[in-house]
């Protein structure tokens, strides 16, 4: 039976159905899940999300399977070779900045105990349902904290996204069969 799914959603791209119908939107607050997440999605600006998501696995192999402790160690010889890895997305101010955020990803995860609990502070265990939107105020506070944290690349445009994908905002469209209020 065709179903009826948000109007991003490339219906010809299996993996793009398959994320759309059992991820997005879908809480999970796993801080490796978080982790991965916010690494793809400072990989999207400027892109389209379905290109993160067909090197998605090019990624998990080139970047240790998101192994944060792996990568807080990733020195010249390793940004050299992520570069050169044409599985990727192969911008040297994004995966300079990917291993940058995985040090203050994990200062976070130290400060509060987790990632998950970091976010807390502004979520407050609420999920949004909202539409049409690409950024709204918890996406500009969060954005404005990584960036005075020293992040890059997490603009509110991106933390939004990011909050839609991890189960913070849910935004699955009115004719979409997984719309819910």
């Amino acid at each position: 039976m065709n179903q009826t799914r948000c109007k991003w959603c490339n219906v010809n791209n299996p993996l793009y159905v398959l994320y759309h119908d059992t991820e997005w939107g879908v809480p999970n607050f796993d801080d490796h899940y978080l982790f991965e997440m916010l690494i793809l999605e400072s990989f999207q600006a400027g892109l389209s999300w379905e290109c993160i998501l067909n090197k998605r696995n090019d990624f998990r192999i080139s970047y240790d399977d998101f192994d944060i402790d792996k990568i807080i160690l990733y020195d010249d010889e390793k940004t050299k070779k992520l570069l050169d890895n044409n599985k990727i997305i192969r911008n040297e101010r994004k995966i300079k900045a990917s291993i940058h955020n995985a040090k203050i990803f994990k200062s976070i995860q130290e400060e509060f105990g987790s990632f998950y609990h970091y976010l807390e502070t502004f979520i407050g265990g609420k999920t949004r349902y909202e539409l049409g939107k690409t950024t709204n105020n918890l996406s500009d506070q969060i954005s404005k904290d990584l960036q005075k944290r020293g992040m890059k690349f997490v603009g509110s445009i991106t933390i939004y996204s990011y909050l839609q994908a991890i189960g913070v905002i849910y935004s699955h469209d009115k004719d979409c069969f997984l719309y819910k209020r």
